[in-house]
């Protein structure tokens, strides 16, 4: 990842107008008795619930639905996830399935609410489920929707989000300017072995009108063993409508794939986006040439699927968790910081803070453009927020160094402290040379350490939220001229 700080005139990516979806979030609480025991236990269930489509009254909609489950003395799973069937009226039911771990098992619960209009409020609070093992059944329970003290948070929680299509973010966005350098970047962390992933996809078109060529790298931070990563091309730029081609490697719709340093290092992914886009920078930034930066994730959050080897060893990956992102702008910034944590249950955090090559801007302490996605919602309201605050005032601070980075930030009645640390051992130094032939070095790690401390004034006090240590599974970077 390379921060690019100056403007674009790209066309927009879609002439459609995205369709508004349907999210909210649902918490319910009751009771579960597995078969081979004779105790019941407790269980509260939390629910993040998004559906592509605003929600049929009188048809089916297709949700899905990820959270947390816990039940008492046996499971805590902050990645359950499934899909709802919604369908009150027509076939007068709303059925749950949710898959989630328990002791080391995959089970699921599966259930409905049998929506009648001669019970209403029974019929759409209750729901008794059947709890599933590979298919045989373990248990029984009941959960309850709390109208006394849950009903205001969840008409409250309704969002009616656009739906973009996250496809079309990674077509191409150069239109033939000289000046201009382009992006598209994977990481990826695999949870059975610990190892972070990079690839790197860049298309430079020199300030000096001379041909424009596209290049990258691949890189393999493995828990035990030296960082390992290759480079490709340069070679030709040929333009695609769908993503990235060049020199036998590919970046397009669910699809990474390539090799360098002559087939040593080879990789073959299967890319599923989960969630909505993110847009770090505002969203009109990415449209328009307003702002001297572009930076987005087609989706916050994405699984891999596929193979990567090097040296001989093959690393064969699942369901494991990362993201893509796109950069297009004219060039690095003069110093700049990067974070990408997925924070699990859904949640994800997001950092870009970089300090300007523009005269007037280099001087300025580094802007901060910080995503938090959590339980559906993205803090702050506004992606200008942190970085501008209010007439300059209560901008967020980032103190970029190594191996230790810091950015802390309030707004409104929530404030945050990240801190960030790339070991040496882990990371690695590359440079990069911008469209005008100036060099940059950055120096990132797919296997970063995290802490997220999110905290809320409360009566006189602020009181912890949310907070999220990450071993080795954060992706960070920081860059410097």
């Amino acid at each position: 990842m390379s921060a690019a700080t100056t403007s674009h005139t790209a066309t927009t990516t879609s002439g459609v107008s995205p369709a508004r979806g349907t999210a909210f979030r649902e918490t319910m609480l009751g009771t579960l008795r597995l078969d081979d025991e004779d105790r019941t236990r407790r269980v509260r269930l939390d629910l993040t619930v998004s559906a592509d489509r605003l929600l049929r009254l009188l048809g089916t909609t297709e949700a899905r639905a990820d959270g947390r489950i816990r039940i008492a003395g046996w499971a805590d799973d902050t990645g359950a996830e499934g899909e709802l069937e919604i369908s009150p009226l027509a076939r007068r039911r709303i059925r749950y399935r949710i898959t989630f771990i328990a002791d080391g098992r995959w089970l699921t619960l599966d259930g409905w609410k049998s929506v009648t209009p001669r019970r209403p409020v029974a019929s759409m609070t209750v729901l008794p489920y059947t709890l599933y093992e590979d298919g045989a059944r373990i248990g029984t329970g009941t959960l309850r929707f709390p109208l006394g003290t849950q009903l205001l948070p969840f008409l409250a929680s309704f969002r009616f989000p656009r739906r973009e299509n996250p496809d079309a973010f990674l077509a191409p966005r150069w239109r033939g300017e000289p000046g201009r350098t382009e992006v598209w970047y994977t990481t990826v962390t695999d949870p059975d072995t610990g190892s972070g992933l990079w690839l790197h996809h860049e298309l430079t078109a020199p300030a000096d009108g001379s041909e424009p060529y596209a290049h990258g790298w691949a890189a393999v931070f493995p828990k035990d063993g030296p960082v390992r990563h290759a480079r490709f091309g340069p070679a030709p730029w040929t333009p695609e409508e769908s993503g990235f081609h060049a020199d036998g490697v590919e970046a397009r719709p669910g699809r990474l794939s390539g090799s360098a340093e002559g087939g040593t290092l080879r990789w073959d992914l299967a890319e599923h986006f989960a969630g909505e886009p993110l847009f770090t920078f505002p969203r009109w930034s990415w449209r328009r040439p307003l702002l001297p930066a572009a930076q987005m994730l087609p989706a916050a959050r994405a699984s891999y699927d596929g193979t990567f080897t090097h040296d001989g060893t093959t690393l064969t990956i699942t369901a494991a968790p990362g993201a893509s992102a796109r950069i297009y702008g004219h060039g690095n910034a003069r110093r700049w910081a990067w974070l990408h944590a997925d924070l699990g249950g859904g949640d994800v955090l997001e950092i870009v803070a970089a300090v300007s090559m523009r005269p007037g801007l280099r001087s300025l302490p580094p802007l901060v453009f910080l995503r938090l996605r959590r339980q559906g919602r993205t803090w702050p309201r506004r992606p200008e927020r942190p970085a501008a605050g209010w007439a300059g005032m209560g901008r967020f601070r980032a103190d970029i160094a190594l191996p230790r980075w810091t950015v802390t930030g309030r707004t409104g009645l929530r404030r945050i402290r990240v801190e960030v640390t790339q070991p040496a051992d882990r990371t690695l130094a590359l440079d990069y040379t911008d469209p005008d032939g100036s060099q940059a070095t950055c120096r990132n790690s797919e296997r970063s350490d995290a802490h997220v401390l999110l905290e809320r004034w409360w009566f006189g006090g602020w009181r912890t939220e949310a907070e999220w240590t990450l071993d080795g599974t954060a992706h960070a970077e920081v860059g410097t001229r």
